[in-house]
């Protein structure tokens, strides 16, 4: 009987920490689909693939989720891992549940690439943002566009490879830059790059917003890309622990294999907490 009632209690715990979690997301793009772009770092194939394993992380966070994820754009290292991807994440509530991912994260492990088998350090940079849907208004002039074709690289199939179906699109004012790949119709791969390009000028118009409103607020520190938000030690023990809510994990497999609800969780929770929302450079009223 004890066991079963802690089964129910753990059950019971699990489904509140759920409606918490959606109770928290009540920012304006917060039930957006996401964007998500992972860059490795300084370190050639460590770093590289260290990107890679956090592709697999969240591709199984949305798998477990019932989200359906789309890789847009990609591609690979020269040995392993891979030097860029972008991919899409649809589902409810999926920018504002990874909204918080954004930012670097570490990887300290026994490198597989190293034949004297030291201890490496590697970083990847993860980048989120919302999906715009066409209630929102982005206003891009064609003039404004310089559209590239190109054949697309890596696996896809004779056809892919050999016709010019990759698109990459340039808003020239910006310098902001999106490109598609995975489709084998170059007009689907166009649709699907300015769906992109549109975000991202969107995301530049928000963070220029942003900026002004950490100017009025000196004890805000700056947002800066580089900013370590998240640890990985495989070596010399196992943790992962996020550096802004200071939220612990041992079971470090389990975190890589998409398990990272926790620290999502933890996050929110922070956003509504003014000393810790500080922190973490972002306040209620941000998206």
């Amino acid at each position: 009987m004890l066991a079963e009632l802690a089964a129910e209690l753990a059950a019971a715990e699990k489904y509140v920490g759920e409606l918490e979690t959606r109770t928290l997301l009540a920012g304006e793009n917060d039930r957006l689909n996401a964007l998500v772009t992972i860059k490795p770092g300084a370190g050639g194939t460590e770093s590289q693939d260290w990107a890679e394993m956090l592709l697999r992380l969240y591709l199984r966070w949305a798998e477990r989720h019932g989200f359906r994820a789309e890789i847009l754009d990609i591609t690979a290292g020269e040995e392993a891992g891979v030097k860029a991807v972008t991919f899409r994440v649809e589902g409810e509530n999926a920018f504002g549940l990874l909204w918080g991912e954004s930012g670097v994260h570490r990887l300290v492990r026994i490198s597989p690439f190293d034949q004297a088998a030291r201890r490496h350090t590697s970083f990847a940079s993860v980048f989120v943002i919302p999906e715009v849907d066409d209630r929102i208004e982005v206003v891009i002039k064609p003039e404004e566009l310089r559209i590239d074709t190109f054949r697309a690289g890596g696996h896809g199939g004779q056809h892919v490879n050999m016709t010019d179906s990759a698109v990459r699109i340039t808003h020239l004012p910006s310098g902001l830059v999106a490109q598609c790949q995975n489709e084998r119709s170059q007009h689907k791969n166009k649709e699907m790059a300015m769906k992109v390009l549109r975000s991202r000028v969107y995301e530049m118009e928000l963070e220029k917003q942003r900026a002004q409103a950490r100017k009025l607020e000196d004890q805000k520190p700056e947002i800066s890309f580089g900013s370590q938000i998240r640890s990985y030690v495989l070596q010399p023990y196992q943790l992962v622990k996020d550096h802004r809510t200071k939220l612990e994990i041992g079971d470090v497999q389990s975190v890589l294999d998409g398990e990272i609800d926790p620290f999502i969780h933890a996050y929110l929770v922070s956003r509504h907490t003014p000393a810790l929302a500080i922190l973490a450079g972002r306040d209620e009223t941000d998206p």
